[in-house]
């Protein structure tokens, strides 16, 4: 008799459960609906509204139903019945797992308003791409934080995740040493990413040469550094590379780089007329930023002189354009005007006695 009546009570106390879910789940509808109005309303007069409403959209409905439904069960369930610590547990966890869900995604809108509102104010000088590259690793620190949190919330809500996390720690030594050599090349990647981001050693759009490959600074993850190659292959260092090895920028502190052109000529050169030639291309070329420009003779040596072109642009994409035509139209000028200056190799016989 008295496992009919408990029988009953507890089917009685799930449909109580599942009308209050219902009512709850109509209020919290009715409070989304609400909140997107309101937000639609506001989306002619600021964009980042609507797009703040799209990205938490689902995160936040997903936050709000379980809250809901969390409070209808505490409420309506006695704590008696078998099922419900089980229930209460599950209802925490996936709380815990779409908050921090949820969270993230603020984060991550609110790092991007940050340099999408810096970029409009500078978009190319070595200072903004610092602040890039800094807020991108802030963002992704954040976001990995949040989530070893949250994983930490949901283990330790277990009595005997707890209770061997209390024996780990009173053997803290002997686990951390292990843990230190086990893990020691992804830490180090690890410190070297936040290193890379706060001491300005390298940032995105970064111009650089690494391992005799000519690129860009792509992507500075937390453990890896992706280098954009000029012809569309990407190289993949990890960050300790960059912390431990030379690395030649030509960005550091301006985009405005000097660049050169060498040619061997034959020692009966008009040099003069050269350098004449030479001004007059660059002069009608609107990638030489008019900061400087000289044609001297570097070298004269092994049977022909050596000129050396100087060039300034005001960022390295310009100065490889700039090269390629002073060095084409040189080389036509000469091979059609003074061909005597090309050069040749002379060798000179002795007549026999």
């Amino acid at each position: 008799m008295s496992s009919l009546v408990e029988l009953e009570a507890e089917v009685v106390s799930w449909v109580e459960t599942l009308i209050a879910a219902v009512v709850a789940a109509i209020i919290v509808a009715a409070i989304v609906i609400a909140v997107r109005f309101v937000a639609g309303q506001a989306r002619g007069r600021s964009a980042w509204i609507a797009d703040l409403e799209r990205r938490i959209r689902l995160p936040g409905m997903a936050l709000a139903f379980v809250i809901a439904a969390w409070v209808v069960c505490a409420a309506y369930t006695p704590s008696t019945l078998s099922w419900w610590p089980v229930l209460e547990r599950a209802l925490l966890i996936v709380t815990v797992v779409v908050g921090a869900w949820l969270l993230s995604t603020l984060v991550t809108f609110g790092m991007e308003r940050l340099m999408q509102h810096d970029l409009r104010k500078d978009a190319t000088s070595p200072e903004a791409r610092r602040r890039q590259t800094q807020l991108t690793v802030l963002n992704r620190l954040a976001v990995v934080l949040l989530g070893v949190i949250a994983v930490g919330v949901v283990l330790f809500s277990f009595p005997e995740v707890r209770a061997v996390g209390t024996s780990i720690l009173a053997s803290a030594g002997v686990v951390s040493i292990i843990a230190g050599l086990a893990a020691q090349s992804t830490l180090g990647n690890l410190i070297a990413g936040v290193q890379i981001a706060f001491t300005d050693a390298i940032r995105v759009g970064d111009v650089v040469v690494i391992e005799d490959e000519w690129g860009r600074i792509g992507e500075i993850n937390l453990s890896y550094v992706v280098v954009y190659i000029w012809d569309e292959r990407r190289l993949i260092l990890p960050c300790t590379y960059f912390t431990s090895q030379p690395v030649e920028s030509w960005t550091r502190r301006s985009d405005k780089i000097l660049g050169t052109v060498y040619m061997d000529l034959d020692w009966r050169v008009p040099v003069d007329a050269v350098r004449e030639k030479f001004m007059s291309i660059i002069e009608g070329a609107d990638t030489w930023d008019r900061r400087a420009a000289s044609v001297l003779v570097t070298g004269s040596e092994g049977g022909h002189v050596t000129l050396r072109f100087l060039m300034s642009s005001k960022n390295s994409d310009d100065q490889w354009d700039l090269r390629c035509l002073v060095r084409e139209q040189i080389v036509t000028w000469l091979q059609q005007e003074h061909p005597e200056a090309l050069p040749v190799s002379r060798v000179v016989l002795d007549r026999p006695q």
